[in-house]
This record gives C-alpha cells, sequence and structure tokens, in this order.
C-alpha cells in the first residue's frame, strides 16, 4: 500500500546507514587464525614463522622468542582495535544526525538519517547537510532555488545554485504535502558526481531531471532557509559513498624488501644447514672402519643414531634440524620488535616538532600511522588537490586594466617569492628597491579587506572620478557589480554587507565594486539594488536594475552575461569571460584599448594572476525582445539538447561588445606554497595537481605556485570540440562515447608525439592538462598506458573537473604504473579515495572538516609543512631504518657465521660455540639498544641542511641507502667480520698457554672470547657508522658492552647447574688472564679496519651526495655561494618547475634574445 506524501522510486530500497569501521579483531580471534592475520597484521608473518620454528627447536631460548612476538601482535592489535572504534564512532555520530521526514498528514517529524528510506520528504533547514541524495521539490522561494555548498564532495568553498522542476516549487508549507504523490524514474546508482537522469510523474505529466535538481548527501544548504526534497539514493548507493574506496592495508616499500631479504637469509640458512648435513653425513658414515673410529669421542661404536655410521642418512636429516635451530640467528627475530619501537618513536618526534605546528589554528602535525615513516623518505609523485590545500580557500581583486591604463600595486605570491631571487623579472616596472618596500609596507599596514588586496591611489577613495577616462571607469564597476549571482547578506546590527557567491571570484569582484563606490546590497528574482558614488554630485545614490536573464557560466562557453534594464529605460548586456573567447566577440568600434589590454592581460598571466576581460554593448528593444523569445524556447525545452540551443542562442547576443578592461585576481595561495613547491621540485618531486575546479581556475592556480610558466607548451586534453558537441546534439550516447573515446586517443598520441619530436633539439618543458570527462576515457584499460607515459613525460600535470574516484584511479595508475612512491595530499572528504589509494596520504586539518585528516597516514595543518615533513623528516627516518636493517643483519651475520665456523671447525658436531643464555640474550641486552638509538638520533647531515640541499632527498627515492648492493655488502661485512673474529680467535688460543699456569684454552674460554669479540666489534662498528652522536647512544653503546661484562660475571656466579660451562669463567679464567685482553683488542681492531678504510677511501674519492654535503660542512664552505651552488647541480634530473625553473627560463629566453640582438647588430 501506497502512503501518501511520498515518492514512489523505481528502484530496490535501502537504509541510509553508512559503515566505514570494519571487524578486524574478530578476524584475528576467530575463523581466520593466525595464518591470515589482515591488513597491518601481515608485517608480522615471517617473525612468526621464523619466532615459531625457534620456539619448536629450541627449549632453552623460547621465553626470549616468544616473549617479543606476543607483545608486538598484542600491540598491533591493540592499536588496529583503538583505531578500528574511532571509525566505527564517527561512523555512529553521522548514521545519528536528525532530520525532519514527513509521517504523513502533512506532518513531518525528526528521525535518524540511519531510518530514511528511498521516497521519504524530507525538510532539511539551512546550514543541515543533506542526508541522502535528494531531488530538490522547492524550497525558501518562490521559483525553488537554493544554495549548495559542495565542500565535502569537490573541495570547492563557492556556493552551487540548484532549481527544483517549476510544477513542486509552490509546496512552501509543510502541510502542502498530504497529498503528494509522485513516481520518480532514475538512473542505478552510480560514482558521477556531475551527472544524473531521470524523470518525475506527477499529476499525470512526465518532467525531466537533470543534476541540477539533486541535491547530493554530505553537501550542505547554504543562504537559504528550507528545501523540501524526495530521497532518491541512500546510504551505500548515495554518490558521495559510491566514491569512496575501502582503506587499504599500506606497508613502506623498505618493510617489503626487508621480507624478501629474510627470505633470502632463510635461503642462506637452508644452505648452509644442509651443506652442513651432507659433510656430516660423510664424515659420520667414514667414523667407523675396521673397527677403528676416528672421532672416537664421539663413540660411533656405541651411538644413538645422531652418529651411527650404520643410519648415516638418517643422522644427516637429524643433523639439519639441528643446524637450523642453530643457525637460526642469521634471521634477525628482533629486528621486527625492535622496527616497530623505532616508528613510534619517530613518530613522537613528528608530532613534536616545533617547525610543523601552526600556531594560529593550534594544530601541530600529527603522525596517525608508524609504518610508513621511511616512506615519507622515497616519494616520487606528490598528487595534490588544489582548493584547501594549495588555496586559502579565498580570492583577492588585486589588479585592473581599465580603458588601457593599469591599475593596482599590489604584490602576488609568485613576485614575492621571485622578488626574493637576485634580478627577477617579475617585479613591477615601477616597483623598484624602496618603492617595492612602500607597496609591501603598505599593504601591510592597511586594515585587510578579505577578498580585497587592491591598492592604487589614483582610483580608491572615489578618485576615479578625476581620471581621464572616468565614464570607462564607472562602467567597469558598474558591471563588476551587477553581473554576478551573488547574493548580499545585510547584518542587522552593524549594517555592514557581506556576499555569498557561487564562485569566490565572482565574491571577489562584487567586494571590489564596493570599495570602489558601488555597494551592491540588495537582491530580488527579478531585480538588483546598489548605492552608486555619482561622479558629478559626488555622494552615493540608490539605483535599482532590473534583471531580464542571467546566462550562466560554463567551461565550454567560459563567459557569464546579464542582461538588465537601468532606470532609465536602457537594456544592457554585461559580459566578463577568458580572453580566449572574449576579444573574438569585440565590435569593431569596441577595440580602442585592445592592444593596451592585451598587454596587461599577459602581464598579470605572468605573475599568476587569474583574469577575465570586461565587455558590455547596448541593446535595443526589438532586439532583445527576438532574443528573450528564443532564449525561453531554449530553455522550455524538454530535449536532449536543451544545453546546446541554450549556448547557440547566447551565442548569438553575446556578440558586437565593447571592451572596457580587464580584472586581475589573485586565487590566494596558502603561505609559503611558491616556495615548498620549488624545494620539493628540487628534490625532484614531481608534482600534479587534481581538482574539482574548472580548467582555467586550476590552470591559473598552476601559474600562481609555479607549476606552470610562461614558454611551458601546454598540452590540453579536453571534449569541447565542434565534433564532440555535434553529437552531443545529435543525442547518439554510442555515438557520443566511440567519439569522445578516440577524441580523447588522438589527442594523447599528437601529445606524445610533440614531446617526442621536442627531445634533443630544445629543453622545451611541457605540461599536460586533462578535464574530468576526458580523463573517463583515459583511465580506461585501453588507454591509461599511453596516457600514463604522456603524464610522466611531462613536467607538471593538472586534472581539473576530477571526481573523487577518478582522483583515485589516477593515484592507483601513477603508483602501478610507475612503480614509485606516491603520496597524495588533500583537505576534503572528496580527497578520501586518493588518500587511502597513495602509498603516503597526507590529510590537511584546515576549513574543510576531519574527513581528509581521518582517512590520512599524516596529518599536517599546511601544505608547507609538507617541505619540512619529507626533505627532513623523511630523509632522515628513511636513511635511519636502512641503515638500521642492514645493520642488524649485519650484526645477525656476523654472530650467526661465527657459530657455523665452529661448527666446521668441530667437524660438523652441532655444537653450539657459545652458552645457552649467551645464544638467547645477544639480541636482546647486548646489540639491540645502540640499534634502536640509531634509528631514533642518527642524522647525516642537519635539518638545515637538508633543506638547503634538497637533492639529498633523491637519495631516498633512487633507494641507494637500501638497494640490494647495500643490503649484500653490509652482509659481507658481517662474514668478513665472522671470519677475522673466528680464526684470529682460535689461531691465538688453538696451542699456547691460554695463562700463567699453563692451561690451554677449552671451549667454555673460546666461547666466552669470541662471544666478547662479537659484543665490541658489532657496538664499535655502530660507533663508526653513527654520523651524530647523542649523549644516549653513547649509553646505549658502551653500556651495552659493559652490560656484558656485568652479566657475565653475574651469570657466572650463579650455581653450576644453572650457568653450566660459564660457571665463574670471567672471573676466575679471562679476567686474570693478559692473553684474552690482548687478543680482544687485536681482534676487534683487525675486524674493524676493513670497514674503516673503506669508508675512508669512499668518503674521501668516491663520496655520496649527503657525504659531500658533509664535507661542505666539515670544511666550511656553507657560505660559499660558488661551491654550494656546485654541490647543488649535481641533479639527477633538471628542475622545470618552481620558481627557481621559472627564474632559470626567463634567464635563458633573455640570453637568447641578447644574442640575437647582438647578432643582428
Amino acid at each position: 500500500m501506497e502512503k501518501e506524501g511520498s515518492c514512489i522510486l523505481a528502484r530496490s530500497i535501502h537504509s541510509d546507514v553508512v559503515r566505514h569501521h570494519s571487524r578486524k579483531i574478530i578476524h584475528r580471534l576467530g575463523g581466520e587464525g593466525i595464518p591470515g592475520l589482515s591488513s597491518a597484521m601481515n608485517q608480522m608473518d615471517l617473525s612468526l614463522e621464523f619466532g615459531v620454528m625457534q620456539i619448536i627447536l629450541s627449549i632453552p631460548q623460547t621465553v626470549s622468542a616468544i616473549l617479543p612476538l606476543i607483545i608486538v601482535i598484542g600491540a598491533t592489535m591493540v592499536k588496529e582495535g583503538i583505531e578500528d572504534w574511532r571509525r566505527k564512532k564517527q561512523d555512529i555520530e553521522v548514521n545519528n544526525r536528525r532530520v525532519k521526514v514527513h509521517k504523513g498528514d502533512g506532518l513531518f517529524e525528526y528521525t535518524e538519517w540511519k531510518n530514511l528510506r528511498v521516497g521519504d520528504i524530507v525538510k532539511v533547514e539551512k546550514d543541515q547537510f543533506f542526508p541522502a541524495d535528494l531531488l530538490l521539490l522547492s524550497s525558501g522561494y518562490d521559483d525553488a532555488v537554493c544554495y549548495v555548498e559542495t565542500m565535502n564532495l569537490d573541495g570547492e568553498t563557492n556556493l552551487k545554485l540548484k532549481q527544483g522542476l517549476e510544477v513542486t516549487s509552490s509546496l512552501h508549507e509543510d502541510f502542502n504535502f498530504r497529498d503528494f504523490k509522485g513516481t520518480v524514474k532514475c538512473e542505478d546508482p552510480n560514482a558521477n558526481l556531475y551527472s544524473f537522469i531521470g524523470s518525475l510523474d506527477f499529476e499525470e505529466q512526465q518532467y525531466p531531471l537533470s543534476p541540477q535538481q539533486l541535491l547530493l548527501r554530505d553537501s550542505k544548504l547554504r543562504n537559504t532557509s528550507y528545501v523540501f526534497g524526495a530521497v532518491i539514493f541512500t546510504g551505500h548507493d548515495t554518490k558521495v559513498i559510491q566514491n569512496s574506496t575501502a582503506p587499504p592495508s599500506k606497508r613502506s616499500k623498505v618493510e617489503r624488501k626487508m621480507d624478501k631479504v629474510i627470505y633470502f637469509m632463510f635461503g642462506i640458512l637452508l644452505i648452509l644447514s644442509v651443506v652442513g648435513s651432507i659433510f656430516f653425513g660423510i664424515d659420520t658414515k667414514d667414523d667407523l672402519q675396521n673397527g677403528l673410529m676416528k672421532r672416537w669421542y664421539l663413540r660411533p661404536d656405541d651411538s644413538t643414531i645422531f652418529f651411527d655410521p650404520k643410519r648415516s642418512a638418517a643422522a644427516a636429516i637429524f643433523h639439519c634440524l639441528t643446524a637450523l635451530m642453530l643457525y637460526s640467528y642469521f634471521i634477525p627475530i628482533s629486528l621486527y620488535v625492535s622496527i616497530e619501537i623505532v616508528k613510534v618513536l619517530q613518530s613522537i618526534f613528528i608530532n613534536q616538532d616545533i617547525h610543523m605546528y601552526y600556531e594560529e589554528a593550534d594544530k601541530p602535525a600529527r603522525a596517525r600511522t608508524s609504518n610508513l615513516n621511511e616512506e615519507l623518505g622515497q616519494v616520487d609523485t606528490i598528487l595534490s588537490d588544489k582548493t584547501g590545500t594549495l588555496t586559502c580557500n579565498s580570492m583577492e581583486f588585486l589588479k585592473c586594466s581599465v580603458a588601457g591604463v593599469a591599475y593596482g600595486r599590489g604584490i602576488t605570491e609568485v613576485e614575492k617569492a621571485m622578488g626574493r631571487r637576485k634580478g627577477s623579472p617579475l617585479i613591477h616596472e615601477h616597483a623598484n628597491g624602496s618603492e617595492l618596500d612602500d607597496i609591501l609596507d603598505s599593504t601591510d599596514t592597511k586594515a585587510p579587506i578579505k577578498g580585497f588586496n587592491f591598492t592604487d591611489e589614483r582610483i580608491m577613495n572615489g578618485n576615479w572620478v578625476n581620471e581621464p577616462r572616468a565614464d570607462v571607469i564607472q562602467k567597469f564597476v558598474r558591471l563588476l557589480a551587477i553581473c554576478h549571482t551573488a547574493i548580499p547578506e545585510v547584518d542587522e546590527n552593524t549594517g555592514k554587507v557581506s556576499y555569498e557567491a557561487e564562485s569566490p571570484d565572482e565574491a571577489a569582484f562584487v567586494i571590489a565594486a564596493r570599495e570602489l563606490g558601488f555597494e551592491f546590497y540588495k537582491r530580488t528574482q527579478t531585480g538588483l539594488s546598489m548605492y552608486e558614488l555619482d561622479p558629478i554630485s559626488g555622494t552615493k545614490v540608490q539605483r535599482t536594475y532590473r534583471l531580464l536573464n542571467v546566462l550562466e557560466f560554463n567551461s565550454s562557453r567560459k563567459r557569464m552575461s546579464v542582461i538588465v534594464k537601468d532606470e532609465d529605460g536602457n537594456i544592457l548586456l554585461l559580459c566578463k569571460g577568458a580572453d580566449s573567447v572574449m576579444f573574438e566577440r569585440l565590435d569593431e568600434n569596441g577595440r580602442e584599448f585592445e592592444e593596451k589590454t592585451m598587454e596587461h592581460v599577459h602581464e598579470y598571466a605572468d605573475a599568476g594572476l587569474r583574469t577575465l576581460i570586461l565587455a558590455y554593448r547596448e541593446l535595443d528593444e526589438e532586439e532583445y525582445k527576438a532574443f528573450d523569445k528564443k532564449f525561453s524556447e531554449a530553455k522550455n525545452s524538454i530535449s536532449a539538447d536543451q544545453e546546446t540551443l541554450i549556448r547557440e542562442v547566447s551565442d548569438e547576443i553575446e556578440r558586437n561588445l565593447i571592451l572596457l578592461g580587464a580584472t586581475a585576481v589573485e586565487d590566494k595561495l596558502q603561505n609559503g606554497v611558491p616556495d615548498c613547491i620549488d624545494k620539493l621540485a628540487q628534490a625532484g618531486i614531481k608534482i600534479w595537481v587534481l581538482t574539482g575546479d574548472k580548467m582555467e581556475t586550476a590552470i591559473n592556480i598552476g601559474f600562481a605556485c609555479s607549476l606552470l610558466r610562461q614558454g611551458m607548451k601546454q598540452i590540453i586534453i579536453h571534449l569541447d570540440t565542434p565534433e564532440i558537441q555535434a553529437l552531443e546534439k545529435e543525442g547518439d550516447k554510442i555515438a557520443i562515447a566511440k567519439g569522445s573515446r578516440e577524441s580523447v586517443r588522438r589527442q594523447i598520441s599528437e601529445g606524445t608525439a610533440q614531446i617526442a619530436a621536442s627531445r634533443g633539439s630544445s629543453q622545451q618543458a611541457f605540461a599536460l592538462i586533462i578535464d574530468g570527462k576526458s580523463l573517463t576515457y583515459a583511465l580506461e584499460d585501453t588507454m591509461k598506458n599511453m596516457f600514463l607515459d604522456l603524464a610522466i613525460s611531462c613536467s607538471s600535470v593538472i586534472c581539473c573537473r576530477s571526481s573523487p574516484k577518478q582522483k583515485a584511479l589516477v593515484t592507483r595508475l601513477v603508483k602501478s604504473g610507475t612503480g614509485k612512491t606516491t603520496l597524495a595530499i588533500g583537505d576534503g572528504a572528496n580527497d578520501v579515495g586518493m588518500l587511502q589509494e597513495a602509498d603516503i596520504g597526507i590529510g590537511i586539518s584546515g576549513v574543510e572538516g576531519m574527513q581528509a585528516v581521518m582517512s590520512s597516514d599524516v596529518a599536517i595543518a599546511q601544505f608547507r609543512y609538507l617541505e619540512r615533513l619529507l626533505l627532513v623528516h623523511g630523509h632522515w627516518c628513511y636513511r635511519r631504518i636502512s641503515s638500521m636493517i642492514c645493520y642488524f643483519f649485519y650484526k645477525n651475520i656476523t654472530f650467526g657465521f661465527t657459530l657455523f665456523l665452529y661448527e666446521v671447525y668441530t667437524s660438523f658436531s652441532a655444537q653450539p660455540a657459545y652458552n645457552d643464555w649467551f645464544l638467547s640474550l645477544y639480541n636482546v641486552f647486548f646489540s639491540s639498544l645502540p640499534v634502536i638509538a640509531l634509528g631514533v638520533f642518527d642524522q647525516d647531515v642537519s635539518a638545515r641542511y637538508c633543506l638547503k640541499f634538497p637533492l639529498l632527498y633523491q637519495e631516498g627515492v633512487e633507494n641507494v641507502l637500501f638497494s640490494w648492493r647495500r643490503i649484500l655488502s653490509w652482509m659481507l661485512n658481517g662474514f668478513i667480520s665472522a671470519i677475522i673474529i673466528f680464526f684470529f680467535c682460535t689461531k691465538a688460543m688453538e696451542i699456547q698457554a691460554f695463562d700463567h699456569e699453563g692451561r690451554t684454552a677449552g671451549r667454555d674460554i673460546l666461547g666466552a672470547t669470541m662471544y666478547t669479540c662479537v659484543v665490541w666489534v658489532v657496538n664499535l662498528q655502530m660507533a663508526l657508522y653513527i654520523s651524530y652522536f647523542t649523549l644516549i647512544q653513547h649509553i646505549f653503546i658502551w653500556g651495552s658492552i659493559a652490560f656484558w661484562y656485568i652479566f657475565l660475571m653475574a651469570y657466572g656466579a650463579m650455581s653450576p647447574s644453572f650457568s653450566t660451562n660459564a660457571y665463574k669463567v670471567f672471573l676466575e679464567t679471562l679476567a686474570p688472564s693478559l692473553s684474552f685482553w690482548l687478543v680482544t683488542l687485536f681482534v676487534v681492531v683487525s675486524t674493524l679496519t676493513p670497514y674503516f678504510s673503506y669508508s675512508a677511501i669512499q668518503m674521501r674519492f668516491f663520496p655520496m651526495y649527503h657525504e659531500m654535503v658533509q664535507w661542505v660542512r666539515h670544511d666550511g664552505k656553507t657560505n660559499d655561494p660558488e661551491f654550494c651552488d656546485m654541490v647543488r647541480q649535481r641533479s639527477i634530473r633538471p628542475t622545470t618547475v618552481g620558481s627557481t625553473a621559472r627564474l632559470a627560463a626567463r634567464k635563458s629566453t633573455n640570453h637568447v634574445i641578447n644574442r640575437t640582438s647582438s647578432n643582428h647588430r
């Protein structure tokens, strides 16, 4: 039975519950068991495997082997459980939000979001979020319009205008829905935010639906008292959830490679065990021949299976199992424990870095996971959101050109960045020396007005009336005040007017008009009212303009117009748009200022400003009536080509315009963004921008933050071509898709050909710019590799009008296609998929809520902190973890291989060289603390030098510190150390007397001496490797050595039944013997000499990049600019983006021009 006051939907019905949390703990404790540990637990699999093997095969070491595993597994489960509970709490909070829903008989009552069903009628009030995807029925405005903030969807803070169908626009009151009934037929749930196809059957009529009537979940109602809507999609069917992706399990590349090294070490262990067992089997078989016993002390004539010559094959197998146990010290089980400890401590240092603390918002950096610290030092590509990430979500009116005269003395962020570099050509010709300082001082001391950073006494404070072309200035500013869709809000207490606009630049224009004397203060459905400065009387007068038509902006038109009638009855068409479409629309008699205006526009673009051309024309009554008739017919058309008809009619009237001038607004970047991007580019990191903004906006931001520059060849891929528009007009979807696909393929091929043609002949830099429609086809399986090849050949990549899912797909393509580490950074809910897909997700804790932060791996407050996070902490963490792992393998091989050599020495008898507790405690007490200190405190260079020489970062990107060559070299060092220790110790004690009483060394003395040498060698090796000593490192290194002697005395003092062959071995045997101390000294020095010699030669004659920087610091050449530049120029690839590249390109161009002019002379 159908209830009254609802919408029937031709789809299945689901609840509005959304769940992001998982059940990892249940999986771990339930049916999957230990082998199936998921997510972050995967990193412990190898630890479990080898740990369990040790436990099974080695009873004496059970406690020390199993305890670290229990601690780490337990801690990881607790950590995952806490994180999952936080996600669950967030889900509960969202699902329990309340909204008014129609219960019948015209009554609306509050209910939780989770109780909504498809077809419900809800009432959403001002500043509330939409609980589901809704069909807009009516609003507080007569024509069913409402303003929506889509910050959580596309990252844009500007308002979007939505309008319901005229047939439902009269449903203003609750009781109107008492007998309301309609049926909606629409598309299946999908992830496309910018399309919606459906129809509404109401009162026996069918009405087409478009995205204009769809209100998306998680967007917010603004500047509208209320709306009524019908629920179309709920829960996981909503478009914002369709765009989300499941949070993946992330592990760093270093950890994944470490697993491979562990398997490699296990292979070595297996080979040693098998080879040793074969030799043991051969020796055992030959032990008893003709009654003669070779190894008589093993009693092969009266032996168990282990030494029985008659069962040598079985003995070899048993020996192999014993050897696996004995050599298991090759595998550094405690490495996982140590890495967990180190990463947690590293994260604490990141969180407490005062240089990444944003005082204004009281927000420090926060590493939300410690799993990816070293990955921060290996980033090859950064994929960044724009709005709220690179920018502050604000536009500022900075300059303008009116009647061919440039006004405005403001300095852009790009100009400021360039002005700090000697010889910058971008500072305005009048702003030199002290004059530049005056301008900076004046902009600093003036009370700031949001959206207005304009300074020019010639037209401020009403002085424009004295300018030669005051009439043009008046029309220019009036156009700014009228040509928009902004809504004024008057503060009842102060009377001050503020504006809500569809775009931030539109708000900046209205504010600029107000500051220049034209204050727009009231909008109705049919008119606009303002206070204008009258140039004759010098006073403000009230004027009202009747609003006849609004010709809206879109990416293909690249312009917006309004048609108004003034109080004198004149009909005016006021138009603003991109220079690429505006100049061609000027009348022959309207081009008076064209040349000068174009010159100024190019100057503004070079300074990183976004520009618009302003023009107008007067219409006579008959011409307007003819247009209005065609325009009304086009708007009322319900055919598929409605937009095309409107565009064609608008195009006819927007001709024969008269040029007034151009505006230049700054898409205000966050503090330090250009410098940060410049440093990251110098570090060799590629930067892509993925934004939901229009192409023009994204391009201008690219210029503002120096990702783009004049002279950089732009490869623009889009589908706003006449061919595609013609196909869209025909309405054949299959033909449109085929044509679009071929067009994108052709444009990608042409771009690739351009880059190929430029190679070798010039150093031309390319930028790839692609829109969302084209990206849909470029990401298809048949084309994505072509697109990726083109993209990675370009210096900059900007993806515009990207949906959240496209952002995630692009990130996945870059990550999988290049095999390099990717980092995504964003601040809104629309960035969550991208952050989760990337190797590292960085959330900006800005103004767009906490969705991005909650899905991120690291949270920072400003984009500029990325510089320190990567170049300092990332570099340090990568170096520390890489060195730590290599050192772990070194010290375990040094220790484990002495066991193997001793077994060879004892004819593979499976007898360990060391006491059982010596074996168990080696990794726990005598060698673990110094390596933890290395992982937490060591610095190859200071933070200042990391930032001064950004190329240091490439050591992580190229993975030079954890390459197989470096890993194997450390392993080789371990084998060499073990060989020197074993043979020097055994040969020194083999024959001669050990002490003054003439006793020779037994297994207990040899084992304790070798162990002492191992402890000294591995700790002093650490001391030789460390670049930055702290008190803690001194305590740990010397303390570990001292603790060995203390333990040896304490353990040796225990009863012989417990201490076995270590009973008083130090106090009674080793300590009194001079040869013990001499052997220890000689062996330690001899063992460390090869590494010391190699390091000295390598650093002096073949230094790595960080060693070159260490030489700069050591030689005191930090203030020598020529030497520092020489070090910096050892770049792996030339820097092609950033302000440094912009300056270099300009110098290169000037050099070519000067050379050409000298040749002409």
